[in-house]
């Protein structure tokens, strides 16, 4: 997809939240969480089904729980008890949306989602809550935004993927780096010295103003 179509999602003000999943795709997506699964969550949840045909909702395989903010049953008002969650969620809040899955504390979880969307911060919401990635495929759907995938998270399951939060360096970018902690370190030793400076002049001032005092009483 072009820059300039990229630039206008980029900059509009008001988020475009609504994707119908392809059945296809969203029938893909519920059996790869079912085997994440082990085939043995019984309660099922769309938290956005859109409607009783929803592509997610109308191929659960078990019981079915849903929620649609549009028919007046907000996700975010829900309070019940699921084995899984598998949906395509609302990408202008994807925050607040993973956090709200995670509290429900199903067995597992299952997102189709914008490859930029699996960062490194979310992930680790995730396993913190003792969640693994335990699959992941990325896919193409026509129309959407660049490449889209299904991201799987299991409770006690082993990360597909690691994370290194060490920042790396080129040798360029590392002297530049102890050039500006040294100036840095400069700066601050010369902020140092001045108010050294500046304080005994000071005290130097009073103990001058202290003389001038004294003389002027003792002429008197």
């Amino acid at each position: 997809m072009s820059s300039s179509i990229s630039h206008k999602i980029k900059k509009r003000n008001t988020a475009k939240d609504t994707f119908i999943t392809p059945r296809e795709l969203a029938k893909l997506q519920i059996d790869m969480t079912d085997d994440a699964n082990g085939e043995c969550g019984e309660t099922w949840l769309d938290p956005c089904r859109y409607n009783e045909e929803g592509s997610y909702y109308s191929q659960f395989p078990r019981k079915r729980e849903w929620c649609e903010i549009t028919e007046g049953k907000s996700f975010f008002d829900y309070e019940g008890e699921v084995d899984i969650i598998c949906c395509n969620p609302p990408y202008s809040i994807l925050d607040k949306w993973f956090k709200k899955c995670i509290s429900l504390n199903p067995d597992t979880m299952s997102f189709l989602i914008g490859v930029g969307n699996l960062t490194a911060r979310r992930i680790e919401w995730f396993n913190k809550a003792g969640y693994g990635l335990t699959d992941m495929k990325m896919l193409k759907v026509f129309g959407w935004y660049g490449m889209s995938m299904i991201v799987v998270f299991d409770k006690g399951g082993e990360d597909i993927i690691s994370i290194d939060r060490k920042v790396w360096y080129g040798e360029k970018e590392l002297k530049e780096r102890e050039q500006k902690k040294i100036e840095a370190k400069k700066r601050r030793e010369e902020k140092k010295k001045a108010t050294r400076e500046r304080k005994e002049q000071e005290k130097i001032q009073k103990t001058l103003d202290k003389m001038k005092k004294e003389i002027v009483f003792n002429t008197e």
